[in-house]
């Protein structure tokens, strides 16, 4: 009866975004209309990189979709990624407001059992990862102040990057000749003693250019117990040595002294007073302080061979220590340091008289991780040490992708990648014995795809790929001792089917339409025991549905966004750790029905003023599916207006969040405490009700 339910409810969203789609999709007719109208007009081409095979956004078999510039800085506090990426389409974040936990980012399903940072999608800055060889994702260290263009690919996506690519997040940040000579200052204030400071410099010289970005944020938060400080620096320098070969060097470092964590509450705690941290985490002073250092260079030479090779190094190195909100075995601390290359040669040449682009290249990672596990007593004393090992990770893969031209208007995509991964643990604590072990992992993933231009700015496309993604070393835990490996957690492997059109009519309307079914079998799921997370397989897992995203400039001044994901995410033959059968349950933490919405008027000089709303649907906290988290809306309105003075340049800006002061929660911790009664479990981090900011930005 359950099912029926859900498919019945399913089916009706499916009918009614096909109801819209229809009013949008060219008839016969309407193709060869828009098709001569987009041979008078010209192609308008938007190079895509993200899939690693730089080709026309036209000409891709994938769901991308990209943000520029505008849509990252203007009236924004800089803060998340979600102000930027919340109108794309089939992506969901949670947990923007505490900062020791981070950002939570899910597509299709994928990254949403991570109780902090993110799993399943790669991320990538300016070429240099962000994601470690074991899978896992910091986000942490992205300067929105800096950042450029944004591409996403929503899906799995192993056959560009290999392990935990259920998407792509490919960050690009602002090179000196991006933007013009000079400097920026910015400042920022708001609720909850939120204050930031940001300064920016850039020019060019020559064949040289450079940029550097510096900033600082406090907060001291909605909740108790949830104060943060976090400084950025952000710096790249690029010289051409001739026209056709460059060499680019980037620096990120952070500096997070403070990041408090609140610790999920109780229903009946909310219910009491949203606003308050668990006892345990005050008493324990639950957070976290992080140091990182990034450097990065990247080679691009189009001259060496007939095609274009690029090579990124990097060496990251992040100090980390934590202090979770519970006693017992839960002060953390780690030293990492993360290193490889990365090579690419991509060329343009024939295949039976037919153009065929192809990309060809190597990857080589490593992590290795100094690990330290405490005893905490109720009253915050160390008791003693529980881990002390040395965690590697080391990837070695070797790609390929290539786009045959069947025709003027066909294109045949067909991509492969070989991924080596070595997972090991060496225990530098044997009291209680040796917990040393290591996991090889060898994993073939391929993707196929036929892309059809119905005109210029019009497409149609139709995928089919394989996708892997390995436990990383936090999911391998094992429930039975402090340190090894846990032998009953695999690999979960995913087959991804899609079919998408997209396009543009005239200059004024775009679309993106993608419809996604994806199997995944031994779903990587968490639960809690005695306050500790820990992993478990799922027998099978079933997503399928649409993503629809459309911009129209109305006119000059008035512009209109959506972004509608329809979608069912459910477990199949599995039952979960108290015993439970969850065959034919929702997938926790994954809401069937997203839409964002953005209404913006733009005026003369940079005034501006954006009404935006925000539907979640309801989801599930836990894998029996107990708890329904309640579906909400919420809006937020950003308005600003600039003013020139001689060469200089002042922006106001100001916004509200969460308008009408709703009452939900900014992050669920999915399968929290599974070891207790329904009613005792810590699910919820309420959010924070209605918040202003507003800030200065001075061009000189």
């Amino acid at each position: 009866m359950k099912e029926e339910a859900q498919g019945h409810g399913y089916s009706q969203r499916l009918v009614i975004a096909f109801a819209i789609v229809s009013v949008m999709m060219p008839s016969s007719e309407l193709v060869a209309q828009v098709a001569d109208e987009g041979e008078a007009i010209g192609e308008i081409v938007l190079e895509v990189t993200s899939p690693r095979l730089a080709r026309d956004l036209y000409d891709t078999p994938a769901a991308v979709s990209v943000v520029d510039a505008p849509a990252i800085r203007q009236g924004q506090q800089r803060l998340q990624l979600d102000e930027s990426l919340n109108t794309v389409p089939g992506l969901f974040f949670q947990n923007r407001y505490n900062f020791a936990q981070n950002l939570r980012l899910s597509t299709r399903g994928f990254g949403a059992r991570a109780p902090f940072g993110i799993r399943g999608i790669r991320i990538q800055v300016d070429g240099i990862p962000y994601t470690l060889p074991d899978g896992q994702s910091q986000i942490d260290a992205i300067d929105l102040d800096s950042a450029q263009r944004i591409e996403i690919i929503r899906g799995p996506s192993s056959v560009q990057y290999g392990n935990a690519a259920g998407g792509v997040l490919d960050i690009t940040t602002a090179r000196g000749d991006d933007l013009p000579p000079g400097a920026r200052l910015r400042l920022d204030g708001g609720s909850d003693d939120y204050r930031k400071a940001a300064i920016q410099g850039n020019g060019v010289r020559g064949d040289t250019s450079a940029i550097a970005t510096l900033s600082w944020m406090n907060v001291n938060g909605h909740r108790e117990q949830s104060e943060a400080e976090k400084g950025l620096f952000n710096a790249r320098l690029s010289h051409e040595l001739d026209s056709e070969r460059e060499l680019t060097a980037t620096f990120n470092a952070l500096h997070n002294p403070k990041a408090q964590d609140p610790g999920g509450l109780t229903l009946s705690q909310v219910e009491d007073d949203p606003n308050q941290a668990t006892f345990m985490a005050n008493r324990l002073d639950s957070g976290q302080t992080v140091n990182q250092q990034t450097l990065g260079l990247q080679y691009q030479d189009a001259a060496v061979l007939p095609g274009e090779v690029t090579v990124n190094t990097f060496y990251s190195h992040r100090d980390f220590a934590q202090q979770l909100p519970f006693p017992g075995a839960s002060r953390v601390a780690y030293d990492r340091h993360f290193y490889g290359i990365s090579s690419q040669y991509q060329q343009g040449s024939e295949l039976a008289g037919r153009p065929l682009t192809w990309v060809t290249g190597a990857d080589v990672h490593r992590q290795s991780d100094d690990r330290r596990r405490y005893q905490v007593s109720p009253m915050g004393e160390i008791t003693g040490q529980t881990q002390a090992e040395t965690q590697n990770a080391t990837n070695v893969a070797v790609f390929a992708q290539g786009d045959l031209a069947l025709t003027d208007r066909l294109n045949f995509s067909l991509g492969t990648r070989w991924d080596h991964l070595r997972l090991s643990v060496d225990d530098d604590r044997l009291e209680d014995g040796d917990d040393s072990g290591s996991r090889t992992f060898r994993e073939v993933s391929g993707v196929v795809g036929l892309s059809y231009r119905l005109a210029p700015r019009h497409q149609v496309y139709a995928t089919v790929g394989t996708a892997f993604e390995s436990p990383t070393f936090t999911e391998f835990a094992n429930p039975s001792g402090a340190g090894g490996f846990n032998p009953d957690v695999e690999p979960q492997k995913a087959l991804n089917r899609e079919i998408g059109v997209r396009g543009l009519w005239g200059n004024s309307l775009s679309y993106d339409l993608a419809l996604f079914s994806i199997r995944v079998k031994d779903e990587i799921l968490p639960y809690e025991l005695d306050g500790r997370t820990f992993y478990e397989n799922a027998g099978e897992t079933r997503r399928q549905g649409l993503e629809l995203g459309i911009d129209w400039d109305i006119s000059y001044n008035w512009r209109v966004t959506s972004a509608l994901t329809l979608a069912d995410y459910e477990l199949r033959d599995f039952t979960d750790e108290q015993g439970n059968n969850a065959n034919g349950n929702e997938i926790p933490g994954l809401p069937s029905t997203l839409w964002v919405n953005e209404v913006k008027w733009q005026g003369a000089g940079g005034r501006f003023a954006a009404l935006e709303s925000q539907y979640i649907g309801e989801f599930y906290a836990e894998n029996s599916n107990q708890t329904e988290v309640s579906d909400v809306w919420l809006l937020g309105v950003r308005v600003g207006d600039r003013f020139l003075i001689s060469d200089q340049s002042f922006s106001l800006y100001a916004g509200l969040r969460n308008l009408l002061d709703e009452d939900y929660f900014a992050n669920v911790r999915i399968n929290a405490n599974a070891d207790r009664a329904v009613a005792d479990r810590g699910y919820f981090e309420p959010g924070p009700g209605r918040t202003f900011y507003a800030g200065v930005e001075w061009s000189f």
